[in-house]
C-alpha cells in the first residue's frame, strides 16, 4: 500500500482487505460520509483499536528480575531476553551488568562474567550459550557414568 499512499481514495478502498473480522465489523459499521480523508480514517482506526498496540515495558522491569533458587539458567535467560525485547531503548551496559548481578553469587556463570568481563550483548549471549552447553555436557556425562557401572555389573554376572 505504501506505493499508492498519495492516492487517498485508493487507500480507503484497499485498506479493508487488510482487516481481520473484528476490525471489519467496525469498518462496516461506519456511517456513510462520516470520514473525509484517509488520515482521518487512520486516526479513527487508531482510536478504536488502541488496546491492540504494544506498550513498551519500563527498564525497571528488567532490573527487578533475578534468578530464583532451583530455576535453570535456560529458563531464566529465556525470561530475561523476553523482557529485554519488550523494552525500548539502548541499555546494553545496564543489560549486561543486570544479567550478571541477577545470578546467584555462587553461580558459575556469574563467576565467569566477573573473571572475564564482557563488553557487548553478543558476547553475553555467547557466554550464556557456552555455559549452558558445558552444563548439559556435564549432566550427560554424569548420566553415562551412572549407566556404565550398571552395565559392567550386568556383564560380569554372565
Amino acid at each position: 500500500m505504501a506505493v499508492y499512499s498519495k492516492d487517498e481514495a485508493l487507500m480507503c478502498k484497499v485498506f479493508p482487505s487488510s482487516l481481520g473480522p473484528v476490525a471489519m465489523r467496525w469498518f462496516d459499521g461506519l456511517k456513510v460520509d462520516s470520514i473525509g480523508s484517509f488520515k482521518e480514517f487512520t486516526r479513527a482506526f487508531d482510536f478504536r483499536f488502541i488496546t491492540c498496540t504494544r506498550v513498551p515495558r519500563p527498564l525497571d522491569s528488567l532490573l527487578s528480575l533475578s534468578m530464583r533458587e532451583g530455576e535453570s539458567l535456560k529458563a531464566y535467560s529465556n525470561k530475561y531476553w523476553e523482557t529485554y525485547n519488550e523494552i525500548d531503548g539502548d541499555f546494553d551496559d545496564v543489560t549486561i551488568s543486570t544479567f550478571k548481578s541477577s545470578l546467584p553469587t555462587k553461580h558459575g556463570l556469574r563467576k565467569s562474567l566477573t573473571g572475564k568481563p564482557i563488553t557487548s550483548l553478543c558476547q553475553l549471549m555467547d557466554r550464556i550459550d557456552k555455559y549452558k552447553r558445558v552444563k548439559e555436557d556435564q549432566q550427560l556425562g554424569k548420566r553415562k557414568a551412572k549407566v556404565i557401572p550398571q552395565e559392567m555389573r550386568d556383564f560380569r554376572s554372565d
